[in-house]
C-alpha cells in the first residue's frame, strides 16, 4: 500500500504498537500515567516523521515516572474512595443514593478523562500539578473532547471485554485519541 492510505494504516499501527508498550509500561498500575504519557510522546514524534522507538519510549516513561507514579498512586486512591462511595450507594441504606450513584459514575469517568488529558500533555521537565490542573480545566471546557476520551475508554473496555489481550493495543488507540484531542484544542 502507497500513498494516503498507506500512512493511515502506519499509523494505525503504530498506535497498536504503542498500546502493546504502554500496557507494559503500566504493569506496576502506579505507571498508568507515565506510560499514557510516553506513549503520547512517543505517538507525537512519528506523527512529526521524527525517529522514535522502544528506547525513546523507555527514556520517557522513566523521566514521567520520576513524579508520574506518585499521579498513579493518587488516581488509584481516589477511584478506590469513589467505588467505596458507590458500594454505599448501591446498598440502598442512604437517602437520595440515586442522584448521588449518578454523581459518583460521572466524577470518576470525569477523573479518568483528566488523567488521560494530563498524562496526553506531558513534556519532560513538566509539572504534574500543573498538568492535571489544566487537564481538569480542558475536561471540563471541552466537553466535545472529553466525550472523544470517553468513547475511546469505551473502546477499551469493550476490546478487553470482548477477547482480553485486545484492551492492550486498544489502549494506544485511547492514546492516539488523546493526541487529537489536545492537538485540536
Amino acid at each position: 500500500m502507497t500513498g494516503a492510505r498507506g500512512r493511515r494504516f502506519g499509523v494505525f499501527a503504530e498506535c497498536l504498537l504503542t498500546g502493546v508498550w504502554i500496557a507494559v509500561a503500566a504493569l506496576p498500575l502506579v505507571t498508568v500515567p507515565a506510560a499514557l504519557a510516553a506513549g503520547a510522546a512517543h505517538l507525537r514524534r512519528h506523527l512529526a516523521h521524527e525517529g522514535g522507538g522502544w528506547r525513546e519510549f523507555v527514556t520517557d516513561w522513566r523521566a514521567a515516572a520520576r513524579r508520574g507514579w506518585l499521579v498513579g498512586l493518587t488516581g488509584w486512591a481516589a477511584l478506590a474512595l469513589l467505588w467505596a462511595d458507590l458500594v454505599v450507594v448501591r446498598s440502598g441504606t442512604l437517602p437520595g443514593g440515586a442522584a448521588v450513584g449518578v454523581v459518583g459514575v460521572l466524577t470518576m469517568v470525569l477523573l479518568v478523562v483528566a488523567g488521560v488529558r494530563g498524562a496526553v500533555a506531558w513534556r519532560p521537565g513538566a509539572s504534574w500539578r500543573e498538568l492535571l490542573a489544566g487537564a481538569v480545566r480542558r475536561t471540563v471546557r471541552d466537553p466535545a473532547g472529553s466525550l472523544a476520551l470517553v468513547c475511546g475508554l469505551a473502546v477499551v473496555a469493550v476490546s478487553g471485554w470482548f477477547v482480553a489481550p485486545l484492551a492492550a493495543p486498544a489502549v494506544g488507540v485511547l492514546a492516539a485519541a488523546g493526541v487529537a484531542v489536545e492537538r485540536r484544542g
